[in-house]
């Protein structure tokens, strides 16, 4: 991490706790994704559009992380961002080996993930241009935003297909609800708020400290962050996401991918290990939901995945715990396709 840097130091701004929180050694959260192109990638064109696109008018991306002398984050402004440092071109395939593209750009992006991260000395992001692929993949530390703030900024750099001077507009109306209700209503909302969270912090801690997962065929080891990768695809398709969560009163399209993973988790571990899988074997994770109300954001990205018709999970496993990551991906197709078939079987009766 780089202690000093070119700017202005008194100008240096704190780093967000839940940035310092993707900077640590344990997390260090970088977002890869992986953007396909229809015609062959024009090197020059890409980097005139990134010097001159809303990217780097933000302050994140065209400033360093650096630490003070009590070992505090701040980003530093950097005077100048070097558009060559960002932008990686590979002109040759990623291997001699007889796969297909999708194969190839996955073993890439699981690589990423056990590498040597983003360099200090620049700001946290690159763009890697596989050639030979027509593929562009994205690096952003996530210390730089969260993923609704930054699909917002990707959103704000494209342009109509009609209108290449206009932006996308995004479907839909704010919630207004919060205006319309009385200040004795909002008064009880907030206390509601505070009460509840007090309830599921205390709950967290408590089963932090005494509950443990149970052992099985897909637990990790020390430094298990550090082990080779693999990743792989799963492929849903929205419609039948919807069919399900349509079937449940007030779920939403996340409970379905929740159970989802648990019923494809569970073939992959009885696949396994069919003596091994136990009633009541408890795991646990971690998922990051956006709580702020982006109702025009959330409903372009639906609209998004509706043109596309499904939407894809990437799954990056260590290699010696799942060393099969291809067949967990289908374990989730099958388990989205078995829930699909017992909302049509509720309904034919």
């Amino acid at each position: 991490m780089a202690s000093s840097a070119a700017g202005d130091p008194s100008a240096d701004e704190p780093v967000t706790p839940a940035g310092r929180l993707f900077l640590q050694p344990e997390m260090n959260q970088i977002i890869n994704c992986a953007i396909g192109f229809q015609n062959p990638i024009n090197i020059d064109l890409i980097k005139s559009t990134l010097q001159n696109s809303p990217l780097l008018s933000n302050p994140r991306f065209s400033s360093l992380l650096v630490r003070d002398s009590d070992g505090r984050e701040h980003w530093r402004k950097t005077p100048h961002v070097d558009i060559d440092r960002h932008v990686i071109v590979l002109h040759e395939p990623l291997t001699t080996s007889p796969v297909d593209h999708e194969t190839a750009i996955n073993d890439y992006l699981a690589e990423l993930c056990t590498g040597t991260g983003l360099p200090a000395d620049k700001p946290l992001w690159e763009f890697h241009l596989l050639m030979a692929h027509k593929c562009g993949v994205v690096r952003i530390h996530h210390a730089l935003g969260d993923g609704v703030s930054l699909m917002a900024l990707l959103v704000a750099g494209c342009r109509r297909a009609g209108d290449e001077v206009k932006i996308p507009t995004f479907p839909g109306k704010r919630n207004r609800a919060s205006k319309e209700k009385g200040w004795w209503a909002m008064v009880n909302g907030f206390w509601g708020m505070m009460w509840f969270s007090l309830i599921f912090v205390v709950e967290f801690v408590m089963r932090s400290l005494w509950v443990c997962d149970g052992k099985t065929e897909i637990s990790g080891g020390d430094g298990v962050e550090l082990w080779p990768r693999k990743l792989a695809t799963a492929r849903f398709r929205l419609q039948d996401m919807k069919l399900i969560k349509n079937s449940v009163p007030d779920a939403t399209i996340n409970d379905v991918l929740i159970g989802v993973i648990s019923s494809g988790l569970s073939r992959y571990l009885y696949h396994r290990d069919p003596n091994g899988l136990r009633d009541g074997t408890r795991m646990t994770g971690i998922g990051m939901v956006n709580l702020r109300r982006e109702a025009g954001l959330q409903a372009l990205t639906m609209h998004m995945m509706s043109y596309a018709g499904g939407a894809d999970m990437q799954i990056v496993a260590a290699k010696d715990i799942i060393p099969d990551p291809v067949f967990l991906a289908k374990c989730f197709e099958e388990a989205l396709i078995d829930m699909k078939e017992a909302v049509a079987a509720i309904h034919r009766t």
